[in-house]
């Protein structure tokens, strides 16, 4: 797997992973304060950005929390980080959950951002929830409905989202990081590869979180989320 990574600072290997419709851009900020005193990693997960897009299979395998998570684990090993820390925002937080789960010796201590594990979501989401978070459902419809959809504009599509998320408005994005999204969005297997990635949650990523619901997160674990947002309304 190729993955597009921006790397900078010095001190302790911290891996910032983004969330949807992002790219590692979205820590355009965060992340030069945090190189003061880390070496900071930011990748763009399989199928986002100017990663790569596998193939999928029926099974929506290549684009499970695993995989990714998987991902994450042979990024910083391969860069000689055998253990270190890591933030995740939105589905880089679900990254961050399979991956403390799955390669429990490499993760020192992590945070999330702005996530309810995805299979609490699912079984217990409200009207709230489900209407803030109506992508969930649409993006999981069988391919090629949302891919069509969202690919006749877009440019309008992203601009909704991150407008939906932001009170409305989208001027205080940065211009470049918009440009990065909009850029990686006007390619059909990106659209095409982030559907699967909300496919795998419904289904494969269901079953693995099915699978360790008895399981806790041995290392620090910081949670957060927006005083508003849906997520933290529902807990």
């Amino acid at each position: 797997m190729e993955l597009n990574v921006r790397i900078g600072g010095s001190g302790r290997p911290l891996l910032l992973i983004h969330g949807y419709p992002q790219t590692g851009a979205m820590w355009h900020k965060l992340a030069p304060v945090l190189a003061e005193n880390f070496t900071v990693v930011v990748p763009d997960l399989r199928g986002y950005g100017a990663s790569n897009k596998p193939p999928t299979d029926p099974q929506h395998l290549p684009y499970s929390k695993r995989a990714m998570a998987a991902d994450m684990a042979a990024l910083m090993a391969g860069l000689g980080h055998k253990t270190f820390q890591v933030a995740g925002h939105d589905r880089g937080g679900r990254v961050t959950h399979r991956l403390c789960l799955d390669h429990p010796d490499a993760v020192e201590r992590a945070a999330v951002l702005d996530i309810v594990p995805t299979h609490t979501l699912f079984n217990t989401a409200t009207h709230a929830v489900a209407h803030a978070y109506y992508h969930w459902y649409f993006l999981a419809q069988a391919a090629p409905l949302p891919e069509t959809l969202i690919g006749a504009d877009p440019d309008f599509y992203l601009n909704r989202k991150f407008g939906g998320w932001s009170a409305g408005e989208t001027g205080f994005f940065d211009p470049r990081a918009m440009a990065e999204y909009k850029a990686a969005y006007g390619r059909p297997e990106t659209i095409h590869a982030t559907c699967e990635d909300y496919r795998a949650a419904a289904t494969i990523d269901l079953e693995h979180d099915a699978a360790d619901l008895d399981r806790r997160v041995g290392c620090p674990f910081l949670v957060l989320w927006g005083r508003e947002g849906p997520d933290a309304c529902q807990l």
